[in-house]
């Protein structure tokens, strides 16, 4: 893991002033990472260049490449972040004991909680495509995910938790994907979001259109 995802992302740390007196940010790689995140997300990874990074942070390329190496140490940083913050779900106590069906439920419920406090870099994860080696490496990392999930599922099945006849994968991809569709309405301070891992897990368990 590189500098850059040591630690969470911070806000410049002091700030200089210019040869006018103007006064300028000084960023170090972890408010770097911030930024990098932010316009890759609204101008995508393979648009965004070093000139647009270094305009938005408000220091010169060279300033820049002073912390990191290019984007593309920035972007594994970013989705490193958000792999490490999934991925650590799965070695809760609460997501390794116990009935299957309530293990998925768990992991559910803390998909949410990752998603919305994590917001900026799990957005980044769920926008690649596969372009580069770093893209290709997080979405095989993301199939691993799925692949746990799909066998919970399996294991829930089973155990007569699940309705039988349900295909793990199909239902593994669902429910990734109605986590993962949170991240095009979900804002930080939105009211009632503090309850949200808890609902969705409520919804995705009993449903939300009763059977005719």
């Amino acid at each position: 893991m590189t500098a850059a995802t040591a630690d969470p992302p911070s806000r410049p740390n002091r700030r200089a002033r210019g040869a006018a007196g103007a006064r300028r940010p000084v960023y170090d790689a972890r408010s770097l990472l911030a930024v990098a995140v932010q316009e890759f997300n609204a101008r995508g990874y393979d648009a965004t260049s070093m000139e647009d990074l270094s305009r938005a942070a408000g220091i010169t390329k060279s300033s820049f490449y002073h912390h990191v190496s290019g984007k593309e140490e920035l972007l594994r940083a970013a989705l490193q972040r958000a792999l490490d913050g999934l991925f650590g779900i799965l070695d809760e106590p609460a997501s390794q004991r116990g009935p299957a069906l309530r293990r998925l439920q768990h992991i559910i419920g803390r998909q949410v909680e990752v998603l919305t406090t994590e917001l900026p870099y799990v957005t980044l994860l769920l926008r690649v495509r596969g372009n580069t080696e770093i893209e290709r490496w997080a979405l095989a990392r993301r199939r691993a995910f799925d692949a746990t999930l799909a066998s919970l599922v399996a294991e829930a099945v089973e155990d007569g938790e699940v309705a039988a006849g349900v295909e793990p994968w199909l239902a593994a991809r669902l429910l990734s994907g109605t986590v993962n569709s949170i991240i095009e309405w979900y804002r930080p301070g939105r009211p009632g979001s503090e309850g949200l891992p808890a609902q969705v897990v409520q919804m995705v368990s009993t449903g939300i259109i009763p059977p005719a």
